[in-house]
């Protein structure tokens, strides 16, 4: 494959950068095409499932998503797991900041066990996927999110059986949440 970028454009710089790029690029029969696409770059980010063994529950979040209201979520409201946009270089940083930040729970380390392009065909962003125990006693805060960052956070303490009936019946939509939801089945965590 052969791609050369021909032009890059700002077309916003308001929260995150769009670019409208045109390319050349080369198709696998060798044919040769002008492209123009559009990219967002929002920046990378990571995402953590918050487990307890012996109560068999996790902790996830409930907020306002524009995006999703404007796109037929009646309320705006989405259940979501743990995450943030890395603002720094370690992903695992930015979960152990966040899940203090939204949930309340504070937590020494996490283990990552895959990363993934969300929306590849218009986003840059890759999400770091994270795992971790919490305890009763880790509870440090109310969570809720930092009001700077204009976050109203909702924190839900759910048995995992029952969140993870929720992706069936489209009460959970985020795709983040429904992988690590579906990790936390397939590897039997509980």
């Amino acid at each position: 494959m052969l791609l050369k970028i021909l032009d890059k454009k700002i077309l916003s710089d308001n929260w995150y950068k769009l670019f409208k790029y045109t390319f050349r690029y080369q198709k696998r029969n060798g044919t040769v095409e002008i492209q123009k696409r559009e990219v967002y770059d929002r920046g990378n980010g990571a995402a953590i499932l918050l487990y307890n063994l012996e109560k068999k529950t996790i902790i996830l979040t409930r907020q306002f998503r524009l995006p999703t209201y404007l796109n037929q979520n009646k309320d705006g409201m989405m259940t979501e797991v743990c995450a943030g946009i890395l603002d720094e270089k370690d992903p695992e940083q930015c979960v152990i900041r966040e899940t203090k930040e939204e949930t309340g729970y504070e937590i020494k380390s996490a283990q990552k066990i895959f990363e993934a392009y969300m929306s590849p065909g218009a986003v840059t962003e890759i999400i770091h996927f994270f795992i971790a125990e919490y305890k009763p006693h880790m509870k440090t805060g109310k969570g809720g999110g930092l009001e700077k960052e204009t976050e109203d956070i909702e924190v839900l303490e759910l048995e995992f059986n029952k969140a993870y009936n929720m992706i069936e019946k489209g009460e959970i939509k985020d795709a983040k949440t429904i992988l690590l939801l579906q990790h936390a089945k397939i590897s039997k965590l509980f």
